[in-house]
């Protein structure tokens, strides 16, 4: 019996190369899965256990909180199969269960996340529990100017004690600062909110007060240079070993993971770790790189290396990860029950040789964070992105008249597309009105890479026979 899970583990592991990549596989649609993967997932989902009792924690050098290294981002919640507008709380309950059980006790959301059910979910989730068993992190997501005002910021942050069905927050944040300085102080400190917060730490209500990152290198040194005055407990930056040198490569607005952690290292302050898997691209890399990883160590994920090097630096507290599928939890809490650290050669190996040939792609840097969303016409941004994306490192992107893979990757990639993402929520509806783009923490020109798509999807049905690569 031994030899036979011992099998099937290593084909699943040839076949996928991930724990996470055998859903995102399917999700993406550009290979659906024949019956001999599919059944190598579900042995996969049924044998691999992570153990009780080994999950490795990191102490908050201000409240002593001994918090678990793998937090659980409430932000990708899992839907109902009959019904994909209405959320599983069924298994969300399970799936909590079970982070707490394996020791996980840090729990992410927002007013904003998952169409502003997520507070609400996760507070059915949580209230199960008892409370010493974990600390929940929300944010003051006043982006709508219609909360600027005292009077709405504050009762943003009640309705959140609310939903969430608790009387103090462990975690409290100022949600996605650093696009510009006068937005953070029309936010924040122009209506008096920051004081109010201030003084809400100071009743035990907050017992953690910070903020999250997304922006310009400027901003982020100027609200930084506030911790003289509100003393900071945490701040969450975006860090993984593709924006550790390459965050400003990949687009002009963002800031290098490295400069991030060590100007918060300098000051002392923990790092909260998001997107350590960029949205699902570094569980989701070409085969060539895949092949490369397992070569290395043949047992490990994909998901896992990116999860280990997030969660090595001894600055970092907790490291977030939205896990909409029971698979993605077991697999990330594999990572970090306990965590095996990245010797200093392989964090190079990664942030560096890997770091370097995924930047050649060129993708479109879309985290699928879902912040674009909803668009007022009914596109589905982030899935069209993923599936262009994932189509572009597999390979099988349909480019150039000559090709001999043309026809078939041609058909491959409408019909997976149709598959993903329904007609009428594609490319071609986009009016180019840019009510996304000021949401996007990437900074995407949104819809110029749609107008992008749509012309090549465009492209692809006028001519059979092949196109000019752009």
């Amino acid at each position: 019996m031994k030899m036979k899970k011992d099998i099937s583990r290593r084909s699943f592991l040839k076949l996928f190369g991930a724990g996470t990549v055998a859903t995102a596989a399917t999700l993406a649609g550009c290979k659906k899965p024949d019956k001999a993967e599919q059944q190598a997932a579900n042995e996969y989902k049924d044998q691999v256990e992570p153990p009780v009792g080994k999950m490795t924690y990191r102490v908050n050098p201000t409240t002593k909180d001994k918090v678990s290294l793998l937090g659980y981002g409430m932000m990708r919640l899992p839907k109902k199969a009959d019904n994909d507008e209405e959320f599983d709380q069924e298994m969300i309950n399970r799936q909590v269960d079970y982070a707490i059980e394996h020791g996980l006790n840090y729990f992410d959301t927002s007013p904003v996340y998952c169409q502003g059910q997520s507070e609400h979910c996760t507070g059915i989730a949580l209230h199960r529990r008892k409370r010493s068993e974990y600390y929940v992190a929300t944010k003051l997501s006043n982006f709508n100017p219609d909360y600027h005002s005292r009077e709405k910021a504050i009762e943003m942050y009640h309705n959140s004690m609310k939903e969430l069905q608790v009387d103090y927050i462990d975690y409290y944040l100022l949600h996605g600062v650093g696009g510009d300085m006068s937005d953070f102080e029309k936010r924040y400190l122009d209506n008096g909110i920051m004081d109010y917060l201030l003084e809400e730490r100071k009743a035990g209500r907050i017992r953690n007060l910070g903020f999250s990152f997304h922006g310009q290198k400027d901003v982020f040194d100027e609200i930084l240079a506030l911790h003289d005055k509100y003393h900071w407990d945490f701040v969450q930056i975006e860090l993984n070993y593709l924006d550790w040198d390459f965050a400003n490569e990949i687009n002009s607005r963002n800031v290098d993971a490295s400069y991030l952690y060590s100007e918060l290292q300098k000051r002392g302050i923990p790092s909260v770790i998001m997107e350590p898997l960029l949205g699902g691209r570094l569980a989701n890399l070409p085969q060539f790189l895949v092949s490369d990883l397992k070569r290395r160590d043949p047992q490990r994920s994909t998901a896992s290396w990116a999860f280990r090097y997030a969660g090595t630096p001894e600055g970092v507290l907790t490291v977030l990860s939205g896990m909409t599928y029971m698979e993605h939890l077991k697999d990330n809490l594999l990572s970090y029950c306990p965590l095996v650290p990245l010797k200093a050669q392989e964090q190079r190996y990664l942030d560096t040789d890997v770091a370097h040939k995924i930047v050649g792609l060129e993708n479109i840097p879309c985290n699928d964070c879902q912040y674009c969303m909803p668009c007022p016409y009914g596109i589905d941004i982030p899935a069209i992105f993923v599936h262009y994306n994932k189509c572009k490192n597999e390979g099988s992107l349909p480019y150039t008249i000559g090709d001999a893979e043309y026809r078939k990757h041609r058909r491959q990639y409408l019909i997976s597309l149709d598959r993903v993402v329904p007609r009428d929520r594609q490319p071609d509806h986009c009016i180019q009105c840019g009510q996304c783009e000021p949401h996007c923490p990437q900074n995407i020109r949104i819809p110029r890479e749609l107008h992008k798509i749509d012309e090549f999807i465009e492209s692809l049905k006028r001519h059979p026979d092949g196109i000019e690569q752009a």
